[in-house]
């Protein structure tokens, strides 16, 4: 699991910790996945940010995306949920 910002590595430190985030942000401040993946970004005074997203990538494809994301402080709990039924599904392999 990887963070993607568009900000600062300094400002991504910082969240990082104050956050305690268990997986590494990966800085993108060019936006260059954004502009290969067209993924939805924002604009915040005279920043352009990443819109929150998720990515699901299995065997370097994007098997599933989550966007938008209504409720942040219940995403994760939705993410697992897809996983799990994912896991679950007739054909599929576990991970």
């Amino acid at each position: 699991m990887y963070g993607l910002s568009a900000q600062s590595t300094g400002y991504q430190r910082e969240l990082a910790h104050r956050l305690r985030l268990p997986y590494p942000l990966i800085p993108d401040p060019r936006l260059t996945l954004a502009d290969a993946l067209r993924l939805p970004t924002r604009t915040a005074g005279d920043m352009t940010l990443y819109e929150r997203l998720t990515l699901i990538v299995a065997d370097s494809e994007v098997e599933h995306v989550f966007h938008p994301i209504p409720d942040p402080a219940s995403h994760p709990l939705h993410v697992m949920r897809w996983l799990t039924k994912r896991r679950q599904a007739p054909g599929s392999v576990a991970a």
